[in-house]
């Protein structure tokens, strides 16, 4: 799918008698008040996924629950994975797809919430490592990641922000694996844990053993 536009993306995924929905997807993305959460973000997170689609056991419904993943992103709320799989269910129902293939985006969405995918869930796996692939990028593109974040809640006083933050980054180091799939995991995984450890120590914490 490279070279296309995310409307065409969407088009070849799901038609283009559903292309309102397509529209109305990218402009949740553009908000004013996403500095990552982005269309930026979503091409990079679709990208990976259709690279890492021969291991999902289902992967049109991965390709959908990464349009979905961040579609509702409010910072000042906690709930943003469970509204997101709720606007899925709702937007979902006017196409032709499957319940089963609905219920399963909007799964795969609430899985978001934490990146810990059981051992067999091979969609779920999927989605996670394109979601987290930013983490083991290169320092100037992490560092932009980071501050992107930071901008995202200017409205969290410095202090509190770096103590939820390093919760956030602590949780993570301590999964068992950051990423599931073979490739990701050896593409990732140690530039990941790597970059999470530097921002612990610039945030002032110590990371986990």
């Amino acid at each position: 799918m490279a070279g296309m536009d995310l409307v065409q993306r969407w088009d070849a995924l799901v038609g283009p008698e559903a292309r309102r929905l397509g529209d109305d997807l990218v402009g949740r993305y553009r908000e004013e008040h996403r500095c990552y959460h982005t269309t930026e973000h979503l091409t990079v997170v679709l990208d990976l996924v259709e690279e890492l689609a021969g291991h999902a056991a289902d992967a049109g419904a991965v390709r959908l629950a990464a349009w979905f993943h961040d579609a509702v992103y409010d910072p000042e709320r906690g709930d943003n994975e469970e509204r997101s799989a709720r606007l899925a269910e709702r937007m979902l129902a006017d196409t032709d797809l499957p319940p089963e293939t609905i219920a399963e985006v909007a799964r795969l969405v609430r899985l978001t919430a934490t990146h810990a995918p059981e051992p067999g869930d091979s969609n779920g796996q999927v989605l996670c490592d394109a979601d987290l692939a930013i983490l083991a990028a290169a320092p100037a593109d992490y560092a932009a990641y980071a501050s992107a974040v930071r901008e995202e809640y200017a409205f969290v006083p410095e202090d509190l922000f770096a103590a939820g933050r390093a919760q956030v980054l602590t949780d993570l180091l301590a999964l068992p694996a950051l990423f599931h799939t073979p490739a990701a995991r050896e593409r990732f995984e140690g530039k990941a844990r790597h970059n999470v450890e530097t921002e612990l120590t610039l945030l002032g914490a110590r990371p986990i053993p």
